[in-house]
């Protein structure tokens, strides 16, 4: 290892030597210790092989002879099973937490607003809605495991709880590293309303989607899932549009497949469809595309007064897919909007 980067809650950047060639690299140091410059580390490189658009970092598997410190409260919920980096966790809703007690019978959220988005780029657009009309509300992120598995990853998530946008985290599934573990999007959603108080909620993948194209093969089918452990609930469920006219891909124009798959085909359950106001000839793609959501979900209208000046005042540079917010202006308006309309429904 040569040099030591950016470090920020449960990573740090680091450059590597790799037979000449420098590399930048990622560590996770609760899972293979805090390299130092000098030693030798074991990569991953398939991200940089890959030439991934998310973080594209090697990834340290170990830093041989020298192990992580052990953990004094080791939990017994196992992430990433099976694998060789798996992390055993606090589950919130293990029989050994204590909130165990409070979860053991929780059966709603009691209507609580859920925004549902397909990307983890809509997050800070979302919040940057939300603010512009309820700045007080407490918000959390459920992060599933479409996307990267440590929440570590997010430096998204870092910037907005250091600038107070957002109040906690909580890993469902397979992810792990939130501020509460939970084996489930449904003991998730429970824990968020029931152990940290949350006002809104909102439900994506970590960092870095996979899609192939195809009409089901992508991982963010899993926001239908999302309307529908919601309002089984007795949440709410807001989704977020993924909306482009920047897009060079013809599938992800308008409404992409995505949302339109998700949200038409997957979600059983109803669910506001925050539209915003949109320029032409966006707005008649996006027109077109809502008819084929199906009549279940309830078509909201939202204003997007205010709104671009709320998204420039986010405490990052929003990007998606490689696109800043002036490139791609919809997308981030639709979710901007939706934070917007939860908001209303407090």
């Amino acid at each position: 290892m040569t040099a030591i980067g950016d470090a920020w809650k449960g990573a740090v950047e680091l450059m590597a030597d790799v037979d000449g060639v420098v590399v930048r690299a990622l560590a996770y140091p609760r899972l293979v210790g805090v390299p130092r410059i000098g030693d030798e580390v074991l990569l991953n490189t398939a991200a940089v092989e890959l030439e991934l658009g998310t973080g594209g970092h090697a990834m340290v598997i170990a830093v041989p002879g020298r192990l992580p410190a052990d953990e004094p409260d080791i939990g017994r919920l196992v992430k990433a099973r099976y694998t060789p980096l798996q992390v055993s966790v606090n589950g919130v809703d293990a029989q050994e937490s204590p909130h165990h007690e409070l979860l053991v019978d929780a059966d709603s959220i009691d209507g609580m607003p859920v925004v549902i988005a397909d990307l983890h780029s809509a997050l800070p657009a979302v919040l940057a809605g939300l603010r512009l009309d309820r700045p007080l509300a407490r918000v959390v992120y459920v992060m599933s495991d479409g996307g990267a598995l440590p929440l570590w990853l997010s430096r998204t998530v870092a910037t907005l709880r250091a600038a107070d946008w957002l109040h906690a985290t909580v890993t469902v599934g397979q992810a792990f590293g939130g501020d509460l573990e939970a084996v489930t999007l449904h003991t998730g959603l429970l824990a968020a309303r029931h152990v940290l108080a949350a006002d809104v909620v909102v439900v994506a993948q970590g960092p870095g989607n996979l899609g192939t194209g195809t009409r089901w093969g992508y991982s963010g089918v899993a926001a239908g899932e999302a309307v529908n452990a919601v309002t089984a609930l007795g949440g709410r469920a807001v989704a977020s549009l993924r909306i482009s006219d920047a897009d060079p891909r013809t599938r992800h124009r308008g409404i992409s497949h995505h949302s339109r798959t998700a949200y038409g085909r997957v979600a059983l359950a109803s669910a506001d469809i925050a539209v915003p106001e949109l320029p032409e000839p966006l707005a008649g793609a996006v027109e077109a595309d809502l008819a084929t959501l199906g009549d279940r979900h309830r078509i909201v209208r939202v204003s997007a007064e205010g709104m671009l000046d709320a998204l420039r005042s986010a405490p990052l540079r929003m990007s998606t897919m490689g696109r800043s917010l002036d490139q791609d202006l919809g997308y981030f308006l639709a979710a901007g909007c939706a934070g917007r309309h939860a908001a209303s429904l407090l």
